[in-house]
């Protein structure tokens, strides 16, 4: 069931996100968003911590860029570098994707109360535990699914 409700809730997501102004946002974008949270890292950074090549980080900020979600930016230290950051429209978008989860969480404890969510939440925790990812998770560096 965990590995259908996934995919499902991306949907209803991204769903979300077109309906509330924030068009064209695939869920590659989300690995690379929450790098643009921690940070503002160059393209070598991002590609490292994505586990892919710079052109295939370029190509995800340009996509980034071009929804007007991320731009790049000299670096303060050294004009010559470039990072890349959030712009105010990713944060909205961001803001929003916050907004749609707290919306669908609301809607499962509607459904099943507070208890059962309580209990979903510890078990796939545990589950994120048995696959090795908290620690990502933490550190917000989940890495890109390899088929993404």
């Amino acid at each position: 069931m965990v590995s259908l409700a996934g995919p499902a809730v991306v949907r209803l997501l991204l769903e979300h996100l077109s309906e509330a102004g924030h068009p064209g946002v695939k869920p590659s974008h989300g690995y690379v968003l929450q790098r643009l949270v921690a940070g503002q890292p160059t393209i070598g950074e991002l590609a490292e911590a994505l586990h892919m090549t710079q052109q295939g980080a370029s190509k995800q900020v340009a996509d980034l860029e071009r929804l007007g979600f991320a731009e790049r930016v000299p670096d303060a230290r050294d004009q010559r570098v470039r990072t890349v950051r959030l712009t105010v429209a990713g944060q909205a978008m961001l803001a929003a994707g916050r907004q749609a989860r707290r919306d669908l969480e609301a809607g499962v404890i509607q459904r099943v109360g507070e208890a059962d969510v309580a209990a979903a939440k510890r078990a796939l925790a545990a589950l994120l535990g048995l696959t090795g990812l908290t620690g990502s998770i933490v550190s917000r560096s989940v890495p890109l699914p390899a088929n993404d």
